[in-house]
């Protein structure tokens, strides 16, 4: 399979060689590589050029968005400066990040993965960080998520569910309406990719409403926003998230952000999650005979 890749970079100096590095020692090449330079102020750029030298599938792009660092926008937005570029003849497109060390087999795998089955419509491995001298799992979201951090798209997938959405919340709604578009989630257990620099190190307040006003965006309704922020303050450890989301989701109703899916892709959600919510509550009273 023939695919592409775009990797956005804002002052990664310290991580991006051995990202970059990760992706030419790949076992399947992609067919071409681009790395989307976003106002980074030290080191980063003269790193990717090293590669744009070296390597005839690399190129890369300079662009300068806002320096506040919000999840969601401003990373898409410097992907799509990246895929602007690129024409489309792609099988497979990927977001990866710039602070990631991929295992050598780790896109002949995902490509085997579309291969083998034509329903296959996002794929992806798992990420590591450090923790003393052991790799162990950021353990953020369920077995059956795809990182933000590593996606791979199937083309008629990425069309299927418009693109990536230049929000807060982005990388759960691509794999919500794959789903409703009837595409499958493949994740690889056996991907275990090393991710340098932790998962929301450099999210300021704002950041943390806005994953409150992403719950209200995707159409979860009250009930779901609190139980999933619930979750995910508890994972991340901090007690303080969990106001913070419920803030960030009461600031969303009551200015009336726009939403990020229809009220029919809402309903299939809700439905979704309530689904999967169930689901892990009956595993406990569970018993083999």
């Amino acid at each position: 399979m023939k695919f592409y890749i775009v990797i956005p970079a804002h002052n990664e100096e310290t991580h991006i060689n051995a990202t970059l590095t990760s992706v030419v020692q790949q076992t399947k090449l992609p067919a071409k590589v681009v790395v989307v330079n976003d106002n980074s102020s030290d080191g980063t750029e003269k790193i990717i050029d090293t590669f744009t030298e070296n390597y005839s599938f690399f190129t890369k792009v300079n662009t300068n968005a806002p320096n506040e660092h919000l999840p969601g926008s401003k990373v898409i937005n410097t992907f799509y400066k990246g895929f602007e570029t690129l024409d489309d003849t792609y099988d497979v497109i990927v977001k990866l990040d710039a602070d990631i060390i991929l295992p050598e087999n780790y896109f002949e795998t995902i490509c085997n993965h579309f291969l083998n089955d034509s329903e296959v419509g996002i794929a992806g491995g798992f990420c590591y960080i450090q923790k003393g001298t052991t790799w162990i799992l950021e353990n953020l979201t369920d077995k059956d998520h795809v990182r933000g951090a590593l996606k791979a798209y199937r083309k008629q997938c990425f069309i299927d569910i418009g693109g990536l959405k230049k929000a807060m919340g982005w990388d759960t709604v691509d794999e919500l309406l794959a789903q409703y578009y009837g595409w499958k989630i493949k994740t690889d257990t056996s991907l275990k990719t090393k991710h340098l620099k932790p998962t929301g190190a450099t999210y300021n307040k704002k950041a943390m409403y806005r994953q409150g006003e992403a719950f209200y965006r995707l159409r979860y309704g009250f009930m779901i926003t609190l139980i999933s922020s619930l979750k995910l303050a508890f994972l991340k450890k901090r007690v303080s998230l969990f106001f913070d989301y419920i803030k960030g989701y009461w600031l969303a109703k009551n200015n009336k952000v726009d939403f990020l899916v229809t009220p029919a892709q809402g309903v299939f959600i809700r439905k979704y999650r309530r689904s999967k919510m169930l689901s892990k509550l009956k595993k406990p009273f569970s018993f083999k005979s």
